[in-house]
């Protein structure tokens, strides 16, 4: 069983910065691709960034240039630095993983982790 625990969120100031974390463990171990999604009331759920375990990134246009994905693989854990915070950036942040016991380029995604509460200011 496959869990992901989010963690960082928190408030910032527009023009902020907040760093977001993913800790992903249990099986399957391969963690073929993973994502940052955000959801706010009154909208859809929003993809926000994602990663493939070989490497590409692909970026919402709203956090292209401000945000950044990345990968410890050691640590199986998946980060999203966000710089240039803004009120737009408010949100629940999940975390997305296709778990799979076989590399797969799909990012067609079967783990969900409980989220973590981002709130930027004016």
């Amino acid at each position: 069983q496959v869990q992901l625990v989010e963690s960082g969120g928190g408030s910032a100031q527009s023009g902020g910065s907040l760093r977001l974390s993913c800790a992903a463990s249990g099986s399957p171990e391969r963690r073929s691709c993973m994502a940052w999604f955000r959801q706010t009331p009154g909208k859809e759920r929003e993809e926000v960034a994602t990663r493939r375990y070989d490497g590409p990134t692909s970026y919402a246009d709203s956090v292209r240039g401000r945000f950044t994905i990345s990968l410890d693989n050691a640590k199986n854990t998946l980060f999203l630095q966000m710089n240039a915070l803004n009120p737009e950036d408010t949100g629940m942040y999940y975390c997305a993983a296709t778990s799979t016991y076989f590399w797969t380029s799909s990012c067609s995604f079967n783990n969900w982790g409980h989220g973590t509460q981002v709130t930027v200011t004016t």
